[in-house]
């Protein structure tokens, strides 16, 4: 696994000139065709508590292989290597039930937990790609269940001789060739952060159609003027003007910055809690929410430095971090979802005003925020050293409560232990991105680095290439409030939803890009 890393900060970017807005001409999302590929059909391979099976149509060769429903069976292939290197194995498998059907892929012994998701039906075929190192010579290829379950419908592995797949670039092109800039979504939160992931790739890439889709999009919400028709009476409604920073920057558009400075002034009056906390919205008097955080925080810092106003950003950015750190941070790292202040929501305790849940994604987008922040805040400011002390006890807590099985962190967080838990890719690769870059940055030990490798080797294991040569990024929760135990266990596990793909595209950028 190549785990280099991008060190591209956003204050150091240089305007370009786009091209014109309109429809974009998209490549095949596919890539260059492997050379010296060589298919292996699963029926040919040693089995165990596996049988060869053909009553599902569209496999390839004579059959395909069907896993015995227990942990421990496993199809082996006898791979040849005229020389030692990486490589890819891309399995072809169908799962026609709801849930995963992992597999350890096992290379002369050395092994990496796999997704094989749900593909929908069992004659519904997908691949997943693994890059693994080869030896000279012989090799022994094992995919073996890990669960009680057994396996997916496994039907061939294709051993390529070129290693690695940029993922970003696999993701922007199959977002982009899914939906247009008028089809991504309205003016919303997760819009923006998959567009501030999108433009992260841009920044290393420098592929213009990456900007020109992001200011096609904007440009449906921000009229010639400037003007941008949202009250901003919600912290998730603010999120999308980092877009709005960068397009700013880019083009050297007054008009971008005109309808930013909408969102800067409605700050000066937006409501807060006693101690000064912007509540979620409006219409939740009293509440913080750890989501709020990345909601707005970066944005205030952002848009202090790039626009005259820097001792404004930083100061109101890390007063924010330090207010929602004190009523959420609990004493084991973690992040509690919400606070109210009135104690009067059904979901806050009487007494404290807490929720009651450590729900995964509320805690990331706190440690992307507090990251973001300590990008720009100066290393003189008052405030800094409690923000980083507020990251050290976060990565603690992420180190803590990492699945060591998969690397990846649980839908509620420190409860792994029950039956309904599952690990969610969003904020597993939000941790990833937080702890990899306080290690990058000195504000924790370099011993948490190994956290981060897991975690995004584990959120590796969720994106894969469907039959249509486009990417899918799978177990992504939706969009969710504050609830009880069983509500956050019951969220629908979506694909390519794009709280998933945004935090992918971070996260990537900074382990990444190359897996």
């Amino acid at each position: 696994m190549n785990l280099r890393r991008s060190t591209v900060l956003l204050g150091t970017v240089t305007a370009l000139l786009l091209p014109p807005t309109g429809a974009l001409a998209l490549p095949d999302a596919t890539g260059p065709a492997l050379p010296d590929a060589v298919g292996y059909e699963a029926e040919n391979g040693t089995l165990s508590q596996a049988v060869v099976e053909s009553n599902h149509a569209g496999y390839t060769g004579t059959g395909f292989v069907n896993y015995d429903n227990v942990a421990g069976g496993y199809v082996e292939f006898s791979v040849p290597a005229s020389t030692a290197g990486p490589a890819t194995l891309t399995f072809r498998y169908a799962n026609g039930t709801t849930g995963d059907r992992p597999l350890a892929v096992a290379v002369n012994g050395t092994a990496t937990a796999t997704a094989f998701p749900a593909t929908g039906a069992w004659t519904t075929w997908k691949t997943v790609t693994v890059t693994a190192a080869l030896a000279a010579g012989p090799n022994i290829v094992r995919a073996t269940a890990t669960t009680a379950a057994g396996g997916p419908n496994l039907d061939s592995v294709t051993v390529g001789g070129q290693a690695g797949t940029d993922w970003s670039v696999a993701v922007t092109d199959s977002t982009m060739k899914r939906k247009t800039p008028d089809t991504l979504g309205g003016w919303g939160y997760t819009e923006g952060l998959y567009l501030y992931g999108q433009y992260l790739v841009y920044q290393r890439t420098h592929d213009p159609r990456l900007l020109a889709y992001m200011r096609a999009w904007a440009d449906r919400f921000v009229a010639a003027d400037g003007s941008i028709a949202f009250s901003f009476n919600n912290l998730d409604q603010m999120q999308s003007g980092n877009v709005l920073l960068l397009l700013a920057k880019e083009t050297g558009q007054a008009k971008y910055q005109k309808a930013a400075k909408k969102i800067r002034d409605r700050l000066r009056t937006y409501p807060t809690t006693g101690d000064g906390g912007l509540i979620h919205a409006t219409s939740k008097t009293g509440q913080l929410w750890a989501d709020g955080s990345f909601m707005v925080v970066p944005f205030i810092i952002r848009y202090g430095h790039q626009f005259g106003e820097a001792q404004w950003g930083d100061d109101l950015a890390a007063q924010q971090l330090l207010v929602y750190a004190a009523h959420l941070q609990q004493s084991n790292g973690l992040l509690l979802h919400a606070y109210d202040e009135t104690k009067s929501q059904s979901w806050a305790d009487k007494q404290t005003g807490l929720s009651s849940q450590y729900w995964c994604r509320a805690i990331g987008w706190y440690g992307m925020a507090a990251i973001d922040t300590l990008e720009l805040l100066p290393a003189n400011h008052p405030k800094r050293a409690a923000i980083i002390d507020s990251v050290r006890r976060l990565v603690a807590g992420y180190a803590r409560y990492q699945d060591p099985a998969t690397g990846r962190w649980f839908q509620v967080v420190d409860r792994g232990e029950l039956a309904g838990n599952w690990t969610e890719t969003s904020c597993s690769a939000m941790y990833a991105f937080t702890v990899d870059r306080a290690v990058q940055r000195g504000y924790v030990d370099a011993s948490y680095q190994p956290v981060a490798d897991r975690g995004y080797r584990g959120v590796l294991g969720k994106v894969a290439r469907n039959s249509d040569g486009l990417s899918d990024v799978a177990d992504i929760s939706v969009g969710t409030n504050v609830g009880d135990l069983n509500y956050y266990l019951g969220r629908t596990r979506a694909t390519n939803d794009l709280h998933g793909l945004g935090a992918f595209l971070i996260m990537n950028e900074q382990l990444g890009p190359v897996g």
